[in-house]
């Protein structure tokens, strides 16, 4: 077979597979998988073009590691052969760990493990299957290896991940707010005692990168409606859950059955990593698909609600909602609904989100000025505001029947 293939990307145009042990890796049905894997869960619910993958997403990151690489090598920084492969395969494999609708049911299916653990956990077990040929892209990966600056490349607050998902989340949602120039951060990128830091000419593209950063989250990833579908999506898992430990046979298929059945204190085992390797969006639409029809009324009308996007309303605000504005919009929906004080929580409920676009204690973005001196971004920026974005905003919601 031809193992040099090419991808066109509607972002990037035409993407080259380097190696034949990378071509591999992407025809393995663990990464296929990712095919049908929504990289913005529900969002296509705000912005109908939002049905993009982590596929996609993970092809295009290494389209941009290329890019990162040769850089690095036209400014003397020597990247190996072994390296390079290596990093290209840790980037690649960054979220082969995502469960279906990626972020959003993170922690319904499996509840004691984040997707970059089950991301190792997929990539040991290539490891296995390649002839151990993945050791210095999970080495890299965990931030073991010695050359810091590789695993900067793949996890900061300036990595390549971070590039390719607001370019790509900007370009299907057509908020042209989050479009940042990738290829142009890229070319400022060096290397000064194993750290990677941008030179003095980046400053203004790294400040656009921060600032799209903060308006991506409020425009798209904190959408307020986007945000109750997840959180109707979430609740349908719970009362799917459920309903199984109490006994009740619920038609899915045989990896989402095991999972609904996971207690929250069990730890993540080999056959549930199989079973998680089997399950993408598709089990889950049509689990809801089946389960609008069961006779236990919370589960029917969260389903429906998800499937014809009849969704509650939801206010956000600054200030806290108080037990009493809560009473009383339970008192309301309990009136209007055949909704009883068990489950009034599935429909009625208050939470919080948080967007911090710069966070100056975790691997921050530093500058490099032409006398050698380095500064965080935020001290090397005049703009304004850009201190300003450090720190967290929080704000309250709470949703209910319309």
């Amino acid at each position: 077979m031809n193992k040099f293939k090419i991808f066109n990307d509607p972002i990037y145009g035409f993407i080259n597979i380097p190696t034949e042990l990378i071509f591999d890796i992407i025809e393995h049905p663990n990464f296929q998988r990712l095919r049908r894997i929504s990289q913005m869960g529900l969002s296509y619910f705000v912005y109908p073009g939002a049905h993009h993958t982590r596929f996609e997403h993970a092809i295009g990151a290494m389209y941009l590691m290329q890019k990162a690489i040769n850089v690095l090598r036209r400014k003397s920084i020597l990247i190996s052969k072994d390296e390079e492969e290596a990093l290209l395969i840790a980037i690649l494999l960054h979220d082969i760990g995502h469960g279906p609708f990626s972020h959003t049911l993170e922690h319904s299916l499996v509840t004691n493990i984040k997707h970059e653990e089950i991301s190792l956990l997929f990539m040991q077990q290539l490891n296995k299957e390649f002839s151990g040929k993945l050791g210095l892209a999970i080495d890299i990966f965990k931030g073991n290896y010695h050359r810091q600056f590789l695993n900067q490349l793949i996890s900061s607050q300036l990595d390549i991940d971070r590039l390719d998902y607001l370019k790509r989340d900007s370009f299907y949602t057509g908020v042209s707010e989050g479009n940042i120039n990738a290829e142009r951060i890229i070319s400022m990128l060096t290397v000064v005692d194993n750290n990677l830091v941008v030179e003095e000419k980046g400053i203004y593209s790294v400040e656009k990168f921060i600032v799209a950063r903060r308006l991506m989250y409020w425009m798209v990833y904190l959408h307020k409606t986007s945000l109750v579908a997840d959180y109707i999506l979430v609740n349908c898992l719970k009362r799917a859950k459920e309903l199984v430990v109490n006994g009740v046979d619920l038609p899915c298929s045989d990896a989402l059955k095991l999972f609904l059945a996971v207690k929250e204190d069990e730890t993540f085992n080999q056959q549930q990593l199989e079973a998680f390797s089997e399950i993408d969006d598709a089990d889950i639409i049509m689990a809801l698909k089946l389960w609008k029809h069961e006779p236990d009324y919370i589960l029917s009308s969260l389903c429906i609600s998800i499937l014809n996007r009849r969704l509650p309303k939801i206010s956000i605000r600054d200030e806290k909602y108080s037990e009493k504005e809560i009473n009383e919009l339970r008192k309301i929906a309990l009136k209007r609904s055949t909704l009883n004080e068990d489950n009034i929580d599935y429909f009625i409920n208050i939470g919080t989100i948080e967007n911090q676009a710069y966070n100056l204690n975790d691997n921050s973005i530093n500058i490099l000025y032409k006398n050698g001196e380095i500064k965080d971004i935020t001290k090397a920026s005049d703009h304004l505001n850009l201190l300003a974005l450090t720190k967290p905003v929080i704000k309250h919601f709470v949703f209910f029947p319309k």
